[in-house]
């Protein structure tokens, strides 16, 4: 999904309670290679047999190269949020460049990518048949035990879509490492997680109490 677009929306983040900018958030939306943009071939089959480490490093690399641009920034305090790819990418970034970000909200991760629908799988990433080690190596599966930071696992258990299962698993992992962190399941959701009263104002109120309590925004 491109985030990146000339829009007065781009970046806007639904999820939050109140406005990130006047809170004193630096929000930032970085395109990786891969993503549907206008760049040409060469910039989307780039990702192929890739995904989870090819756009997992462009993330964190632009984000390293904002840092150097912006001597404003508090490195200290710097977070990462998801949705389904971008719950994994989240997973991925604080696996992965665990000395970079220090706080993921990941809301319905695929955790394993042998776990996915193979419509998607097999059309980027190829068969697990002949490639099985680019579906471990891009799941954030094999990056659970080098988590640092905070982390807000979200998943719905009726969910469809990315099956709950890649929670479970992703749990199992954490609890091998000794990993802390926090959870929220919600009962019988779906990927959307907004069945049911009252569901997508508890989301978004988690979303922002954690984002506030464990990178707190404003200038030190």
């Amino acid at each position: 999904m491109q985030t990146v677009t000339d829009s007065f929306y781009t970046g806007w983040n639904q999820l939050y309670v109140g406005d990130m900018a006047e809170d004193g958030y630096l929000y930032v939306s970085l395109e990786n290679r891969g993503t549907p943009a206008p760049r040409g071939r060469e910039w989307r089959k780039s990702i192929y047999r890739k995904i989870g480490q090819l756009n997992i490093r462009d993330q964190a690399m632009g984000a390293k190269a904002l840092f150097a641009k912006w001597p404003y920034a508090d490195t200290s305090r710097v977070a990462v949020w998801g949705w389904s790819g971008g719950g994994s990418s989240t997973l991925n970034l604080l696996g992965q460049y665990p000395d970079i970000y220090q706080t993921g909200i990941a809301i319905a991760p695929v955790a394993n990518q042998l776990f996915y629908d193979n419509i998607y799988q097999e059309r980027y990433m190829g068969l697990p048949q002949e490639n099985r080690e680019d579906f471990v190596n891009g799941s954030p599966l094999a990056y659970a035990k080098n988590l640092k930071g905070n982390l807000l696992l979200v998943h719905g258990t009726g969910d469809d879509n990315v099956h709950y299962q890649n929670t479970e698993v992703y749990i199992n992992e954490l609890v091998k490492y000794n990993k802390q962190f926090q959870l929220m399941s919600y009962p019988n959701r779906t990927h959307s997680i907004d069945e049911g009263e009252g569901t997508s104002e508890h989301l978004a109120t988690l979303f922002t109490k954690y984002l506030k309590e464990h990178c707190p925004p404003g200038g030190k």
